[in-house]
């Protein structure tokens, strides 16, 4: 069973930082995760994406946080890692991990698996 858990959400005021970090538990039996990323959810607003990352290293952004955030990844480890600079209030939002098209030893087949989510408030 391959379960994602986040950390490092909080409260932050305007103009700071926060890292993000997922990892993949169970992470000896995967074989394969095609991508890794985060979403948010803000409230009363369907879920979005923030950003991407594929095990070649490339990335993809949503325009709102493009020069903001920067997205990681420790494929050994099948982490991934989220840094939020210069928060804003409208970054306030459920941060979800994703893993997409993940593949274990031994099976046949691919899934997808979300984290539980971790709340990001950028507040005064």
């Amino acid at each position: 069973q391959v379960v994602l858990v986040e950390s490092g959400g909080g409260l932050v005021q305007p103009g700071g930082s926060l890292r993000l970090s997922c990892a993949a538990s169970a992470s000896g039996n995967i074989r394969n995760i095609d991508s890794m990323g985060w979403y948010r959810r803000a409230l009363g607003i369907q879920r979005e994406l923030v950003a991407t990352i594929t095990p070649g290293g490339s990335t993809n952004y949503a325009d709102s946080v493009k020069g903001r955030f920067t997205i990681s990844r420790d494929g050994n480890k099948n982490t991934v890692y989220l840094q939020m600079n210069s928060l804003k209030p409208e970054d306030t939002a459920v941060y979800y991990c994703n893993a997409a098209g993940v593949s274990l030893f031994g099976t046949v087949g691919e899934f997808d698996r979300w984290g539980q989510g971790t709340q990001v408030t950028v507040s005064t």
